[in-house]
This record gives C-alpha cells, sequence and structure tokens, in this order.
C-alpha cells in the first residue's frame, strides 16, 4: 500500500536522494524502460530488526560449506546492472538508467554498496543499498545460482551488526524475507526509527 507517490519531472540528483531517504521516501519507476521516477512512502513498511535476524538449519548448513566466495562493494555496477535484469522469476523490473545512474554515484560517494557472491570470476548473486547515519536501505537482489542473494544478505547483516547500524529497511516485507524475521511496522514508528538512525554518525560500511 502506497502513502504518497508522485511523478517527478526535473533532474534528481544524490544529495535529493539522500534527502529522500532521510524523511522516509525511496525512489522506483514503471518500468525497466521508462525514464521517470515516482517516489514512494508506504504506509506500512518492511524492516528486518537486525537483533531477530535469524537463519534456517539448511542455510547455516550451506553457509559452513562457503560456496561462494563473498565480497563487498568490488562489483558494484555489475551488482545493480544484474538486478535490473530479468529473470525467469522476475520477468520485468524497475530499475531503469536513471536509476543505476543516481546509485553509482551514491556508491563514489560513499553512501550505496553491494554484497557480491562469486563463483570463481562468475558474478552469481548479490545485492545492493543505500546507507546513511546508522541506517541501511536494502535496495534489490539478484540469485543466479541457489541461495546465492540469501548467502549476500546473511554476510550484510553480520557486516551491519559488527559496523553499529540499527536500522535494516527491506521497504517491503516478501515471505522471502520473512523467513529471516522481516517484519511490517507502521509509518510513524519507522519514522521515529529513522530519524534517530540518520542523527546518528555516518557509519564506514
Amino acid at each position: 500500500m502506497v502513502g504518497r507517490r508522485g511523478r517527478y519531472y526535473p533532474a534528481i540528483t544524490p544529495d535529493i536522494l539522500l534527502r529522500a531517504y532521510s524523511i522516509g521516501l525511496f525512489p522506483m519507476a514503471e518500468s525497466a524502460d521508462d525514464p521517470e521516477i515516482f517516489w514512494v512512502e508506504p504506509e506500512v513498511r518492511g524492516v528486518l530488526p537486525l537483533d531477530q535476524f535469524h537463519v534456517s538449519h539448511s542455510l547455516a548448513k550451506k553457509l559452513r560449506r562457503e560456496p561462494f566466495d563473498i565480497r563487498f562493494d568490488s562489483a558494484f555496477e555489475q551488482v545493480i546492472e544484474k538486478c535490473a535484469e530479468p529473470a525467469g522469476d522476475r520477468p520485468s523490473t524497475w530499475i531503469n538508467a536513471t536509476i543505476r545512474k543516481l546509485y553509482c554515484e551514491l556508491h563514489a560517494m560513499g553512501h550505496a554498496h553491494s554484497v557480491e557472491a562469486f563463483e570463481g570470476a562468475e558474478l552469481v548473486g548479490g545485492l545492493y543499498g543505500v546507507s546513511l547515519g546508522s541506517a541501511f536501505f536494502g535496495e534489490s537482489m539478484f540469485s543466479r545460482q541457489t541461495d546465492a542473494s540469501k548467502i549476500c544478505l546473511v554476510h550484510l547483516v553480520e557486516r551491519l551488526k559488527a559496523g553499529g547500524f540499527t536500522l535494516l529497511d527491506t521497504q517491503f516485507t516478501t515471505e522471502h524475507l520473512k523467513t529471516f524475521g522481516a517484519i511490517d511496522i507502521p509509518k510513524d514508528n519507522y519514522l521515529e526509527k529513522l530519524k534517530n538512525a540518520v542523527e546518528s554518525p555516518h557509519l564506514k560500511f
């Protein structure tokens, strides 16, 4: 359910994008082929409480086998490009060229990050998001091998916990994210958590 959504026509900048995140908005496009962006502000927000994150026994067993080489911020542009690609379970995406450009600029500024799963030299899974204060806003993930994106999420949470982050925003919840402990919270509750997080000193990812 969307609480506020409107077309944005003037040129958007990385600084405007960070300001939007700080007040509870995030951008989307109708499709990868649509150059325009609209702002989204859900009445109910998905978050993944870091102290309630849990991993299934089967995934924990696979993690112990270390099937992938996990890296951070080593292939940001590749991750966002693959998140934008259609896949079998996702015939279209909302990540357009404008969004790819903006988030690559945020990455250069130190505010957008990726977690990557490599199998040899091949990038087979990953996720990316935005960091601001002690908040991390998850944007999208992809997987080309079984559990690759799930394993990236586990490593993301471990890194956020170690870095002192207090909020992991998932925007919406899905059945997939709920298996890790994601919950929906009312907008007012979210905005309070967000305010505390963005007023914290910007943490190193």
